[in-house]
């Protein structure tokens, strides 16, 4: 089976299997594990910060930054569609008491979306907004790169009126290969980033968050609250620091493979599809009519032995990744067609 629903179905090599295995492990939950401080300490450097936290999964780092964040009431300002408001099972109004404001489009607001949207400071009976949110790369509107310059601006403006800052960096990897710039570069105007090793990095689990010595100490506690206070997860981190050190030069085949498989599915009448909008591995692409549905369209690949989402009733997203071969996206694309105008 040719998997391309996400890239979190990748596999743990045999390196880092053993580097996993040969971990030395103490009690996280005590600051005791050598192996998480050393990724903790490592991460923090590479983005620039003074402090990062060991998390399982991002929606858990997701959940505790906006947690750490505001109060119940608050408002949080996001990209439309985002992952915290759509992939989360409510997780922001049940553990943050928090409102989400969605602004924007196809992954992107405006500095002056975002300020005209900024509420709670002259008339109480709004909802006070404390966060603003940025997903970077923007799952669902195809990996796509939030402009660094408009982040910088975002960033600022929030600060000089109060407003937290924080970037749910679970793609932030890609965005950095994508861009050609460091994660530091990208993470540098928040207070808070996340960033997950268990997408493009090929990594069983593992997340962190990155940010001042002082808020992810208040992090912390807060992680706790969501049971992600962990024992000898030296072991998970063990296969994140692989993979800062092996993974990290593969992301451009991903990013390359992508490009090629919209290429090839562009080509078809049937799909609709502009392969210049591909920037990192995800492709999500309309199917016109007289192409069946979205839905038929899965579970006729699937026999044929492709596997992928069907993201609406005609939208379909491929992501690839480190166990999809060049190879593999020619033949994939080859079955997806075929299931297409079967």
């Amino acid at each position: 089976m040719l998997d391309l629903r996400s890239d979190t179905i990748t596999k743990p090599t045999g390196a880092m299997r053993q580097a996993m295995a040969s971990a030395e492990v103490g009690d996280d939950q005590f600051g005791e594990d050598p192996t998480v401080n050393l990724l903790q300490e490592r991460v923090a450097e590479l983005f620039g910060k003074e402090s990062s936290l060991f998390f399982p999964t991002t929606t858990m780092a997701n959940q505790c930054a906006i947690r750490t964040l505001t109060h119940p009431g608050d408002e949080v300002i996001c990209t439309k569609d985002a992952h915290i408001v759509l992939y989360e099972a409510g997780g922001i109004g049940a553990n943050s008491g928090a409102q989400l404001q969605q602004i924007g489009a196809h992954g992107r607001f405006t500095c002056e979306e975002f300020e005209s949207n900024i509420k709670g400071f002259d008339f109480d009976v709004n909802p006070p907004t404390k966060v603003v949110a940025i997903e970077n790369t923007h799952n669902r509107s195809g990996g796509r790169i939030f402009p660094y310059e408009e982040i910088t601006r975002i960033a600022t403006t929030a600060r000089e009126r109060g407003i937290a800052s924080y970037c749910d960096g679970a793609r932030i990897w890609n965005a950095a290969e994508a861009s050609g710039r460091t994660v530091a570069e990208l993470a540098g105007p928040f207070d808070l980033v996340s960033a997950c090793f268990s997408k493009g990095l090929g990594c069983p689990a593992g997340s962190v968050l990155v940010g001042s010595r002082e808020v992810i100490q208040r992090a912390t506690r807060y992680r706790r609250m969501l049971g992600g206070a962990m024992r000898q997860s030296g072991i998970l981190a063990a296969a994140c620091l692989h993979a800062l050190d092996h993974h990290l030069e593969h992301l451009h085949a991903d990013h390359k493979n992508a490009k090629l498989l919209a290429g090839l599915l562009a080509a078809c009448p049937l799909i609709e599809l502009n392969p210049e909008s591909v920037e990192t591995n995800i492709v999500i692409f309309d199917l016109k009519s007289p192409a069946p549905g979205a839905r038929e369209v899965e579970a006729r690949a699937q026999k044929l032995g492709v596997s992928f989402f069907a993201f609406g009733p005609r939208t379909i997203r491929l992501v690839t990744h480190r166990d999809i071969s060049t190879a593999n996206c020619e033949k994939a694309a080859h079955l997806i067609l075929k299931a297409i105008e079967q």
